[in-house]
Parts: C-alpha cells; sequence; structure tokens
C-alpha cells in the first residue's frame, strides 16, 4: 500500500515534468548522441548505447517520447529496488523496502536527470536490474545478468569494472557456496562473463575496425590528464620534453576545473595539432597522466578523497561550472541554442531527428511546480554517506550470523557496486552531481538487504539459502 503511494507520486511528479518542459531537456552531450544516431560509428569518447537507445526510438521522431521512455525507466528501477528488496528481506516490514525505492521514484534530481537526453538513466535501470538478478544462479539469469552489464557498459563506460565485480561475487559463491567439481560451482561466474564479454568485445572490434585503436573509447587517456591536473606538479615531475607541453604553470589551487583541459580552447592539449582525441594525443595525455600519479601518488589520493567527497555536503555548491550545474536545474526561462562547437555540429541531426525545431517549451504552472518541488525535495549528502554505512554497521552488529555466511552476504553487491559508481568518476574524470544519482537506488537497496530483522531470529541452513536466493537448496553447507 505504502509503495503504491509512492509510485503514484513518482508518476505525477514525472508527468508534471512532462508538461512543464516540453518535449525534453537538452545536455551538450545530446548532440553527439544524436550523430551518431545518423552516422553510425563508435564515437571516440562516448559509447554508442544510449545513441542504439535513441535509434529504437528514432521512427516516432520525437524527443517527448525519448523522455517519456526516460521516465518510464526511472520508475521501473523504483520498482526494481523495492522488489529485489523484498525476495531477499520477505521478513523484514514492507515500508523498509518502500524507503529503499522513494530516493528514485521522488528525489527532484533523479526525475530532472530521466527528462535530460542524457545516457545516465538507461544506464541505471541496466545496472539496477543486473544487481536485482544477483539473488540466482539460474544459467538463463547469471547470463542475462552479463548482458545487462554489457550494455551499461556501453551506455556508460564506468559499467566495466562492475563486470569484475559480479563476476567475482558468483566466484565466490561458486567456491564457498554449493557442493561439487570446482569447475561447476565457478560456473555461473564463467556465463557472465561470457556474456558480459562477447557484446563488449564485438564493439571493440567494431571500434578498432573504425579507427585502428584498441578500446571502447579513444579518450581514457584525455580524460586522466585532466583529472590529474588537479594536482600534476611538473616541478616535481620533470617530464621529459615531449610531455613538458602538457604542463600548466599556474599552481593547482589557481587551476579551473579538470574538465576545462579537455574543452577549453586554452588547454595545452586542445592547442596540440589535430583533434584532441587523435591517438597521438590521447597517448600522450596518458602518458602525462601516468607520470603524475606515479611520482605524486599521496597528491592522486588525497585528490581523489577530495572529489569523492563532495558526494556527502549538505548543500549543493556550484561545481564543476555554472553552465553544467544549471543543466542539472529545472530551468526558469527557455534554454538557448547550444553553445560549444560539438553541439553546434549535432543541432541540425537533432533537428532532422524531431522532424521539425529543437528545444524547450516551459508551461507554466507545471514547471513552477517542479521548481519548488526541486528545491525542497532531494537526497542530501550526508544521507546518502548514513545510507551507505548501515550495511557495514549492520553487518558488524551482528558478526555471529555473517561469519556463519562465509560467502558474503546478499547485500554486498549493491553496496560494493554503489561504491564504484561514486569512487570511479572521481578517479578517472572529475566528480559531477549526475554521477552520484546512479548509485543512490543501489545503496538504498544494499540498506534495505542489510535490514533482517529474520536474520537476528533465525539460524540454519535454510536461512543462509535464502540469503543467496531460493534456488540454494537448504541442504548446503556454506
Amino acid at each position: 500500500m505504502w509503495f503504491l503511494a509512492v509510485l503514484a507520486v513518482g508518476t505525477i511528479l514525472r508527468v508534471l515534468a512532462m508538461l512543464g518542459y516540453r518535449p525534453a531537456l537538452w545536455f551538450p552531450d545530446t548532440y553527439t548522441y544524436v550523430v551518431t544516431v545518423f552516422r553510425p560509428r563508435p564515437d571516440l569518447v562516448r559509447p554508442a548505447g544510449y545513441s542504439m537507445f535513441l535509434k529504437l526510438l528514432e521512427p516516432l521522431h520525437s524527443f517527448g517520447v525519448v523522455a517519456a521512455a526516460q521516465h518510464l525507466l526511472g520508475l521501473a528501477t523504483g520498482v526494481l529496488v523495492y522488489l529485489a528488496a523484498r525476495r531477499v528481506a520477505r521478513r523484514a516490514p514492507r515500508w523498509v523496502a518502500t524507503l529503499a525505492a522513494a530516493p528514485v521514484l521522488l528525489d527532484a534530481y533523479q526525475i530532472e536527470l530521466e527528462h535530460l537526453l542524457v545516457s545516465d538513466t538507461l544506464f541505471t535501470f541496466l545496472v539496477v536490474a543486473a544487481v536485482a538478478l544477483c539473488t540466482t544462479r539460474r544459467t538463463g539469469a547469471v547470463a542475462a545478468i552479463g548482458l545487462l552489464l554489457a550494455a551499461a557498459t556501453l551506455t556508460r563506460t564506468v559499467g566495466q569494472p562492475l563486470i569484475v565485480v559480479l563476476a567475482a561475487w558468483f566466484a565466490l559463491r561458486g567456491r564457498l557456496g554449493s557442493s561439487g567439481s570446482l569447475s561447476r560451482r565457478l560456473r555461473p561466474a564463467g556465463v557472465l562473463l561470457a556474456a558480459a564479454l562477447v557484446p563488449v568485445l564485438a564493439y571493440g572490434a567494431w571500434f578498432y575496425a573504425t579507427y585502428q585503436r584498441v578500446g571502447l573509447v579513444g579518450a581514457n587517456g584525455v580524460f586522466m590528464y585532466a583529472r590529474t591536473m588537479s594536482f600534476a606538479d611538473c616541478a616535481e615531475m620533470n617530464p621529459p620534453a615531449d610531455l613538458r607541453v602538457l604542463c600548466d604553470p599556474r599552481p593547482p589551487e589557481r587551476r579551473p576545473p579538470s574538465q576545462e583541459y579537455i574543452w577549453a580552447a586554452d588547454s595545452p592539449l586542445v592547442l596540440r595539432p589535430g583533434i584532441t582525441f587523435t591517438k597521438e594525443n590521447d597517448d600522450l595525455a596518458a602518458r602525462f597522466a601516468t607520470l603524475a600519479i606515479t611520482t605524486q601518488p599521496l597528491d592522486y589520493a588525497a585528490s581523489v578523497l577530495r572529489e569523492a567527497g563532495r558526494t556527502f555536503t549538505w548543500d549543493r555548491p556550484v561545481y564543476p561550472d555554472a553552465e553544467i550545474y544549471g543543466y542539472y536545474q529545472f530551468p526558469v526561462t527557455e534554454p538557448g541554442p547550444p553553445g560549444r562547437y560539438p553541439a553546434q555540429v549535432g543541432a541540425d541531426y537533432a533537428k532532422l531527428y524531431e522532424q521539425g525545431a529543437i528545444g524547450t517549451e516551459i508551461v507554466e504552472p507545471f514547471a513552477g511546480w517542479l521548481r519548488a518541488y526541486q528545491n525542497m525535495v532531494r537526497l542530501p549528502g550526508p544521507v546518502l554517506l548514513g545510507i551507505l554505512l548501515v550495511p557495514p554497521v549492520a553487518a558488524f552488529a551482528r558478526r555471529r550470523e555473517a561469519a556463519r555466511l562465509a560467502a558474503g552476504p546478499v547485500w554486498l553487491v549493491p553496496w560494493s557496486v554503489a561504491v564504484v559508481l561514486l569512487i570511479t568518476p572521481a578517479a578517472a574524470a572529475e566528480f559531477d552531481y549526475r554521477y552520484v544519482l546512479p548509485a543512490v537506488p543501489l545503496a538504498c537497496l544494499a540498506a534495505a538487504q542489510s535490514i533482517r530483522p529474520d536474520l537476528l531470529r533465525q539460524t540454519g541452513g535454510d536461512q543462509r539459502a535464502k540469503e543467496f536466493g531460493n534456488d540454494i537448496p537448504p541442504n548446503v553447507r556454506l
């Protein structure tokens, strides 16, 4: 009952978004994705998964339909969190599962992100769907997990480490949670890896055929270079002459945000011959980043912690700059045309997709209601930190029961994925508010799965079997 009420409110809020901001909200990345729809080739900066999603909806010629589909994915993500929490913690109150689903259903910034034409909503749904299936060991479901992770990786490259995390989970369960030969026990991990790697390698082959470069994108070195410019000191690094051209003589505290070293016209990397993401420039940037990290490992670690720490602030200070920050707010006035050159190139393709003019029409009073709601309802950073702390604290509180679960508690899967999603952007790029939102439903799911009143009352094989899903026989010793 409570969950249905929360789901209904979440649906109404999304209807208001559709009515107040027609047909959708735009982001600089949007135009790149649309270009790939009409010029199907791997992009050097972003994988083509979201473009494939747009291609599926392209016959309808409506970005409004795309926004509606993303809102449906947001609602579906909330439903998945609720069902996954109830599957494991079925003796816990329903309100626990409802609370776990509430942030993704009700957070104003989540709703705004769904209305933006960017890849994050699709990525979030794919990852949550994969994690929700992790209580099973059936071959078909495990293969589905691998395919979902492959789709997530080809939507956002931050999905790559998640394949390792979930494969490690199934390998751990296989070694400690079943009988039979070792190869049989590790089979689920192998199935997951095969299902995930085949599509990823196929895309990598397409990328290689297009650019004669190994990888899924051609910008990893560039982004790592930009990341290290928050601390890199060439006087300490003493780089060779060919790398010294990438140095910034300004002290780190006077430098712009990391992203400016990728896009700003006066960036040392952008000033080099050719486009920023040529193989030569990307390799040079990667070498510079490697030297900076190995020469200044403590500075790098401190920088990553500072970036990750922005996740847990109570307020939302403007970062990395006012332009990007503004894209995450429901606007008061109609946004202007794209300002950056790559976005300008894609604007004509966007008109072709829509078969008409593009832009955003703001319709009152619906838009005003949403702006007022966004000023009041969001998940503050310290609350998210508290949610992340719930599972390890609960596990410590019942460490005797946890010791019997040698293969690890099931909450460890969503919790680990949430942590990876929060740390990876801070380590490889920079903090961005929209990078936090995909981790929220997983952190909430982990917290719900760790709250197990029945675990405090019951012990034995049947309970241990439930920890890994109903498909594990109760007589199996873990």
